[in-house]
């Protein structure tokens, strides 16, 4: 059984398989199609709409209000736009994934959308994503290419379109406002931000929509996540450079593996497993040095704090201890054809321009 899913920045979703793989065998679409647990697909999707819903409400600045009950519909409905958008590419990417899976005669369920209710000790998104569960081994190596590439394609494409869009229909400046009245008390935005502000990180893709569309009311990335389109494209692209990590059996370690084999894969996964101990090194040495020798935080040069997230140490142990570095044959293993590369190639650029070396930071 394999799973393929979606992950939010929560990394408790990365796509992982499970050691007991069933044998390859081929199913028509209609006997994929009634052989699924509708109640339970439904009844996940539509709890997962009620959070994203609150969630929405939460960063657009209406906080769920218990006062009455049109009162909290009226709150929730401010969510709207956050939570189409986030659920938009959760189902692009994860229907991507299962189409291809048909397609190929490969058994595999619907997504399971997984609701997260609002959690102070959370950051509240709504949702840890969204699963598939692939029940058979793959059949060959077209297969599970296919599979692999077609969710992050397709969810990228979302995440580009909500990006452009969202840069395109800026508010008003005056817009951030609504959300802090406070700021109107003072001069205006805080400058400098004050301390504890959380700020989202930038990506290449962000870069140059920032720099060939230059808009005018643009937030700035301590803002960000109230505006809806905005923050749901950041969050897109993020989880697709997330699952296009070259390891394992993440979607990006299926095509690593269905492009350059076994031994490739290998090499892949170990080279970014090493990169990412790295890259959030700096950032745990100095949060450890803080709390037990505060003096000696000075000795970390800042270029490398300034590119460093120590979530990159707990991404490694989840990859390494839980996930898996490896991938697992398939029932026929072979050399794709120069279209599949030339599309591999293009999702290794897709990884490029999302991935994102500090997504978060406390200032």
């Amino acid at each position: 059984m394999q799973l393929c899913g979606a992950v939010s920045v929560t990394p408790s979703l990365a796509t992982v398989s499970s050691s007991n793989i069933m044998s390859v065998s081929n199913f028509s679409k209609s006997a994929i199609i009634a052989k699924q647990n509708y109640p339970l697909h439904v009844g996940l999707f539509l709890l997962t709409v009620l959070t994203t819903l609150w969630a929405g409400a939460f960063w657009g600045g209406h906080p769920a209000s218990f006062a009455s009950f049109p009162r909290f519909l009226n709150t929730l409905a401010t969510g709207i736009p956050y939570s189409a958008s986030l659920l938009l590419f959760l189902t692009v990417h994860e229907f991507g994934h299962f189409f291809a899976s048909q397609y190929h005669g490969v058994r595999a369920t619907l997504p399971y959308y997984i609701p997260v209710p609002p959690l102070p000790f959370l950051l509240s998104l709504g949702t840890m994503g969204a699963v598939i569960k692939v029940k058979e081994k793959i059949p060959g190596t077209n297969a599970l290419f296919d599979i692999g590439i077609s969710g992050p394609v397709g969810g990228f494409a979302v995440c580009f379109g909500l990006l452009l869009y969202g840069f395109l229909n800026l508010p008003p400046a005056d817009f951030i406002y609504t959300i802090h009245p406070e700021y109107l008390k003072g001069s205006g935005i805080p400058i400098p931000v004050p301390q504890g502000s959380l700020i989202l990180g930038k990506n290449l893709l962000w870069i140059g929509l920032e720099y060939y569309i230059a808009p005018k009311n643009l937030p700035s990335m301590t803002e960000m996540y109230h505006y809806p389109f905005l923050f749901t494209g950041w969050l897109g692209s993020l989880v697709t450079a997330l699952n296009l990590l070259p390891v394992g059996q993440l979607d990006g370690g299926h095509i690593t593996y269905a492009m350059f084999g076994r031994r490739g894969h290998a090499k892949a996964a170990r080279t970014f497993l090493l990169f990412i101990i790295l890259l959030g090194f700096p950032a745990l040495l100095e949060l450890l040095l803080s709390l037990f020798k505060p003096d000696a935080v000075a000795l970390i040069p800042p270029v490398m704090l300034h590119w460093s997230w120590s979530g990159w140490i707990l991404w490694s142990l989840i990859l390494s201890r839980f996930i898996g570095l490896n991938h697992p044959s398939t029932g026929d293993d072979h050399r794709l054809n120069t279209s599949r590369k030339i599309s591999g190639w293009a999702t290794i650029a897709i990884f490029c321009v999302t991935f994102t070396p500090v997504p978060f930071a406390i200032i």
